[in-house]
Parts: C-alpha cells; sequence; structure tokens
C-alpha cells in the first residue's frame, strides 16, 4: 500500500523542509504547528534572532531544492568560509574552504528566517497547516492507517511524522523511550552588534571551564557561545550589558572589534537519542529523535539528513514497514556516531587536566598538518557536499 497522505507535528526547521520534501514527492501533507507564522512578516522583519544555526553544505543543497535558499540568500544570511578551533594558540587547528577547491564551508543564517522561507513554499505544494486545541490526546496505529486525536479534531493519515522537538510529546504517546542525560554545564548566547567589517571566520576555543565561540552572522551582527557552569552563567544574564560585556572582553580576547550587546539568553544542555525512530506508523526525525551537545552547531543538519533519509525511503519501497526500516537503519547509526564525536570532544577539552592539555595540544597541531584526513573531516563537517 503506498503512502499517499502524510501528517506531520511540528513546523520548525525540520518538520517544515519534512513537509515539502514530501510535498514534492506528489504526497498529501499536512503540518500541525500551535504556532502558525506568516513567513512574509517574518522575512520582512528587521529584529534579529538569537537563535543562529551553522547550515553546511549538504542543507545548502536541500534548501536549494526545496526554494528556500533563494528567499534566505535576499535576506540576512552570511556565508562563512573558515572554522577555526585550538585551545590556546589561534589557528592551531584551520579548516579553509580554499582547501577543498570550494567558496564557502557553509551559513550562518537564523531559526526563525529558516522556517519562513521554507514556509513561503506551503501554498506552492498545497501543503496545509492547522493549529488544534491543546496537544494531541491519542495516537492511534492500526494496519491500514494512522489517527492523531485532539479535543476539537482528528486527523488521518497513512504516515505521522513528529518534528515536534526534544520534548516530544508524539513520541511520548507512542511510548518511545529516550536515554541520555543533561550536561552540568549550561549555554549562553549572546547577540552583539559589531563594529568591523563582515566576518567570515568561526572559531571555538577550548578552555577548561567550556568552551567559547563566534559565529559571525550578517552584518553587523554576531552570535557569542559560552559554555559554563549553570548558576554561573545565569548571574552573568542579569546583569546589566556594560557589566556583561565586561565579562565578555575579559573571556573572549579574540573578537574583531567594538561590539554592544543586543540581546542574551541562557539554555541547559542535554544529550537525549530516542530508544526507536519508528513504530508502525510513526517516523520521528530532527530532535524528537535525537539532540545533540551544541558545540559544533550539527543539531539542524542531521535533521536535514534525517529528512532526506525518510523521503529517499519512502520513495524506495511502498511497503512502509522496509520504508521505516530503511530509514531507522541509514539514521540512527550516523546520528549516534556524531553524538559520540561531539561528547569526546566536549569532555575531553573541557578540564585542566595537565597531561591532557599537553596530549590535546599534539592532537590539535597535528590535524592541522594531518592533510588527506584533515580534508575528509571537512568534507564530513560540510555534509558530504563539496
Amino acid at each position: 500500500m503506498s503512502i499517499n497522505k502524510v501528517v506531520i507535528v511540528g513546523g520548525g526547521m525540520v518538520g517544515a523542509a519534512c513537509a515539502l520534501k514530501l510535498a514534492k514527492q506528489g504526497k498529501s501533507v499536512t503540518v500541525i504547528e500551535q504556532h502558525i507564522i506568516d513567513p512574509e512578516r517574518v522575512l520582512a522583519s528587521e529584529q534579529v534572532d538569537i537563535r543562529v544555526s551553522a547550515i553546511n553544505r549538504f542543507s545548502e543543497q536541500l534548501l536549494d531544492d526545496l526554494g528556500a535558499m533563494a528567499l534566505l540568500r535576499q535576506s540576512r544570511v552570511a556565508q562563512y568560509t573558515q572554522l577555526e578551533a585550538y585551545e590556546e594558540v589561534p589557528e592551531q587547528l584551520l579548516f579553509d574552504s580554499a582547501e577543498l577547491g570550494s567558496t564557502h564551508l557553509g551559513h550562518l543564517v537564523e531559526n526563525k528566517l529558516i522556517q519562513a522561507a521554507l514556509w513561503a513554499q506551503f501554498d506552492h505544494h498545497g501543503i496545509e497547516a492547522h493549529s488544534p486545541a491543546g496537544q494531541a490526546k491519542q495516537l492511534i496505529e492500526t494496519d491500514t492507517s494512522a489517527s492523531l486525536v485532539y479535543e476539537d479534531r482528528q486527523f488521518e493519515a497513512d504516515l505521522v511524522i513528529a518534528a515536534d522537538g526534544g520534548r516530544s510529546h508524539i513520541r511520548q504517546l507512542a511510548g518511545i523511550g529516550v536515554t541520555g542525560w543533561q550536561y552540568q554545564q549550561h549555554c549562553m548566547g549572546v547577540l552583539i552588534k559589531l563594529d568591523a567589517p563582515q566576518q567570515s571566520k568561526t572559531w571555538q576555543q577550548f578552555k577548561p571551564s567550556g568552551p567559547i565561540a563566534f559565529l559571525p552572522m550578517h552584518y553587523p551582527y554576531a552570535n557569542l557561545i559560552w559554555y559554563d557552569e549553570g548558576t554561573k552563567l545565569k548571574v552573568m544574564q542579569q546583569l546589566d550589558k556594560d557589566a556583561l560585556k565586561t565579562q565578555i572582553i575579559d573571556h573572549f580576547f579574540a573578537l574583531p572589534g567594538e561590539f554592544e550587546i543586543v540581546e542574551s539568553a541562557v539554555f541547559p544542555l542535554t544529550r537525549q537519542h530516542a530508544n526507536t525512530y519508528i513504530a508502525k506508523r510513526l517516523a520521528l526525525v530532527g530532535d524528537a529523535a535525537h539532540t545533540i551537545n551544541p558545540l559544533a552547531g550539527q543539531g539542524v543538519n542531521l535533521g536535514f539528513k534525517d529528512v532526506v533519509a525518510l523521503a529517499h525511503a519512502l520513495e524506495e519501497s511502498e511497503v512502509l514497514a522496509t520504508a521505516l526500516k530503511r530509514y531507522q537503519r541509514r539514521r540512527r547509526g550516523d546520528n549516534l556516531l556524531m553524538m559520540s564525536m561531539m561528547d569526546a570532544c566536549y569532555f575531553g577539552f573541557s578540564n585542566s587536566v595537565s597531561p591532557l592539555k599537553t596530549l590535546r595540544n599534539v592532537v590539535l597541531s597535528a590535524a592541522n598538518k594531518a592533510g588527506p584526513l584533515k580534508q575528509q573531516v571537512l568534507k564530513h563537517a560540510m555534509g558530504g557536499i563539496t
């Protein structure tokens, strides 16, 4: 039995991309989203979002395919050509797009703009968006269909896709458990307005208290990422902007110019992995399936890879069980590997143990000279596309 009717719960970046990808296959797609957006208003807004994603080349190609990237290029989007990682010595490990003969490694884009650029394509593909009252009360899966029951209405589909985030209610209704933990540290994002030319290098410095990062957004904005103990960051968030700026200057010594603080936010860090990505007529994508340490900004890129893998699996087989198993086989191991790699970096660098510190610096310097191996890592970071 072919899969013709799909209901996607969650209209964020990954859910919206999934809706378009499947609609382009000719499927009838309904998106359930509690916060219906007006994409034209969002794209026209001058208010800058503190939430930003590092979109790699794989994700860029997907957004191009879905018609969203053309809109983003007319909005606030910034290419980055270099990615630097170091502990004490700048350029200890420097990835440069020129090493692969590429124009850039990826783009830094506000999350709300990515979502809006995708939503702007909905009407062209007949995608309906609904906001029923409250959360779903029941998910019913049978051999022939799936039903989502809400307080005021019911949705029928051949397949339900949960794209409703790390606290996925649909995943809970399906009885799918998760494994994971909350990291001891929190993360503070600081949106700044920078008095410097457009920057094209994003960098991360590893410190015993946790890494810090600089993400150059569309001129004149940038995003600072600061990992540390949650209590410390929450205290700093309560400081006035001048006092917080002093703390940032003391901690971020490599900023390219003068700056003013626009906004800051603190959030906990969580690793979580669903015990399975699939049920009889259900698939999990994005954060509903996996939340990853945001150290390298890979979260949404992994979600977009889920979207492509699920769409390909559904094209390859009209037997839903076969397609879902194929999707899980292709994505679960790859996501777990990326999660483990990010944890290895996080735990390996977030300490001041002297022997480890010496080893880390040797590894970073050696990796920078590792030629073909370094190029393979760079290709992987770009999503396998050059």
